[in-house]
């Protein structure tokens, strides 16, 4: 055979394995899922225009209660269905389509992936991770919605997928969708706390529950409270009026003092005292995302973004995603949120020189910072009573206070509590708190070997007969310029 020949004969077996493949194409019936698919929309499935919107893990609950209430609007009754099929969880919508329809994969339509999502502190709702639905876009064209969860290999992120004959009908519907998903919002008016869990890449946002404290038990010199409630109470209750008249609503509070005066209870009491705001609470290695939990903020405003122990965050030398100074992303997330938006900065700090300079340089980020002192003389009496409430307390209280100069509040709970369990000793009964008990819990906890127990009390670490509690700043002095310890604890928000 020459080469002419050959060509020929290559040329007529190619064309023959062509119409052969054709052949088989075509007597091939359709795959359910594509027939489902194409049958609704009322094209070829490479007609098929593809829309992907992709959101952050922890909003998926948010998507998913977008979807339902653009179902109920649209398409009430509509049954989900998911996918059967090796490697699903891989693969894109679309691309399993497209694998199937080449004949490269086995997919069958299939029951419905779902997930538990939190709504609140103790209620969870089931989301779908992956499913689709058939549907109408809003002026009543088809289209195929479907819903992915957080995956491995993708990362801690959701996706709405929109299939339609035609991109307006896809967009039309991923628009309304979002516009729901908003509309929607489960962490609107909830206290939410960012922290980063490295079990589950979509644990970012917990819910909390919201804090009930009643002013009287807040115990602070005279007027701080109320000068706190004016400026950032006062800002909110008056918003419309403020706007009206051209005035910025956004504000920062910084709360500064020694360890355990009380910086955390007051951020509570003022959590519970604007119930209508969505609180976001920025803890530990979660700073690093502080401008997607500013943004957040923005979003559900009125609004209150607490940032504790801001001096540890001045003294990391760790970047965020963007690799900025973790102090510079906070200072550019209070900028980014624009100066009409309802939203309240509270920062807390043991060490108010740490950040005093960045602040300065960058004026305009925090307009009130508060003092929160150790309790004055009147203060420690106002602590002891506080604390021994529902207490029988037959004690004079004057010789405690007069002995316990420089002590914080948490100094106070914990020697109440030593109290009250060497009352528990003595009695079956309900037991009754006299000076006896007071006093020797007290000496108890002035002992030298308790050195260090009130010094994480915040109640100072250098003691000496006549001054027990240091200098008055926590640690036997003022601040040192060596890297200081914040010691409040986020549990503290929740401590009764």
């Amino acid at each position: 055979m020459d080469l002419n020949d050959a060509r020929g004969l290559a040329r007529a077996l190619n064309e023959l394995l062509k119409n052969a493949g054709q052949a088989i194409e075509g007597a091939r019936e359709t795959p359910e899922l594509i027939a489902r698919v194409t049958g609704h929309l009322g094209c070829e499935l490479n007609h098929v225009v593809n829309v992907v919107s992709t959101f952050p893990g922890w909003e998926h609950v948010n998507l998913q209660r977008g979807v339902d209430a653009y179902l109920a609007a649209h398409s009430p009754g509509a049954e989900w269905f998911g996918i059967s099929g090796h490697g699903r969880e891989h693969e894109e919508f679309v691309n399993m389509l497209a694998s199937l329809a080449r004949g490269w994969e086995r997919y069958e339509p299939g029951a419905v992936d779902y997930a538990t999502a939190a709504i609140g502190p103790d209620e969870t709702t089931e989301v779908i991770s992956l499913g689709l639905v058939l549907t109408r876009t809003p002026d009543g064209g088809p289209v195929v919605v479907g819903l992915r969860g957080s995956q491995d290999h993708h990362g801690p992120q959701c996706q709405v997928v929109v299939l339609a004959p035609d991109r307006p009908s896809a967009t039309g519907t991923r628009d309304e969708i979002e516009r729901l998903t908003r509309e929607h919002d489960i962490y609107r008016g909830q206290v939410l706390s960012f922290m980063w869990s490295e079990h589950r890449g979509n644990d970012l946002v917990t819910f909390l529950p919201r804090p009930d404290l009643p002013a009287d038990q807040v115990i602070l010199p005279e007027g701080v409270l109320a000068g706190i409630e004016r400026h950032i109470v006062g800002i909110a209750e008056h918003a419309v009026r403020l706007r009206e008249h051209g005035q910025h609503l956004k504000r920062g509070l910084l709360l500064h003092g020694p360890p355990g005066t009380g910086k955390t209870h007051t951020v509570r009491y003022l959590l519970g005292r604007m119930r209508e705001c969505t609180v976001i609470i920025v803890t530990g290695t979660a700073i690093r995302y502080v401008a997607q939990a500013a943004g957040l903020a923005r979003r559900l405003q009125p609004a209150i973004l607490v940032l504790e122990d801001v001096d540890l965050v001045a003294q990391d030398r760790g970047l965020d995603e963007t690799g900025n100074p973790l102090l510079f992303s906070l200072l550019d997330a209070m900028d980014g949120v624009g100066a009409d938006a309802d939203v309240t900065f509270v920062l807390t700090t043991n060490r108010a020189e740490v950040l005093e300079r960045a602040l300065a340089d960058r004026p305009g980020r925090v307009d009130l910072a508060v003092e929160i002192p150790k309790p004055d003389e009147d203060g420690r009496a106002a602590l002891m009573r506080l604390y021994a409430r529902g207490l029988t307390l037959r004690a004079d209280l004057g010789p405690i206070v007069a002995k316990t100069e420089g002590a914080t509040a948490s100094f106070f709970k914990e020697l109440l509590r030593r109290a009250v369990l060497d009352a528990l000793r003595a009695e079956d009964a309900t037991p009754v708190v006299t000076d006896e008990h007071l006093g020797r819990a007290l000496e108890d906890m002035l002992d030298e070997r308790e050195s260090l127990t009130r010094s994480l009390l915040g109640s100072g670490e250098h003691v000496s007969a006549d001054r027990p509690f240091g200098d008055g700043y926590g640690y036997g002095g003022p601040p040192a310029p060596s890297p200081g310890a914040s010691t409040s604890a986020f549990v503290g928000f929740y401590e009764p």
